[in-house]
């Protein structure tokens, strides 16, 4: 058998979705927070809410694929800089979350733009966005100007 990992999370709730809150929690210890209806469907509120964590999730996948395939092609990245944004929206009687845009410069010494955009395609194949195969990704990404 190849390589396997479990990865845990948890997940409370008090009260009701509209006026109720939760918290969420990472097992590694590196993220514990607030999350809400409230902070789903309203910005700048101190929570967060599954599509963030999603569109982070996605990000940093992504950004480590990126890395590991510019070294593979023997293009150390000095720098990658990745955002996402997922978008959630009803269709029909249901919400789905329908969009993540990944957004990505990197500051890759020596690489051409056309070879940096192939190797870019190529990492939005990583593992969180197979799990996402029903939701649509797109990316744009750009080389950082520099020497």
């Amino acid at each position: 058998m190849g390589f396997r990992v479990t990865r845990r999370a948890q997940a409370s709730w008090q009260g009701n979705v509209e006026a109720g809150g939760g918290r969420l929690a990472l097992g590694s210890g590196a993220f514990e927070g607030a999350y809400s209806l409230k902070a789903r469907v309203e910005e700048g509120l101190p929570a967060t809410n599954p599509e963030e964590l999603l569109a982070a999730a996605e990000a940093g996948c992504f950004t480590m694929s990126l890395a590991n395939l510019l070294g593979e092609a023997g293009h150390d990245a000095r720098s990658i800089q990745t955002s996402a944004r997922a978008r959630l929206e009803q269709v029909g009687d249901a919400f789905n979350i329908t969009l993540i845009e990944l957004s990505t410069t990197a500051d890759v010494p020596g690489l051409e733009p056309e070879r940096f955009a192939e190797i870019a395609r190529a990492a939005k194949d990583c593992t969180v966005s197979r799990a996402l195969t029903g939701t649509e990704i797109t990316l744009a990404a750009s080389l950082a100007a520099g020497d």
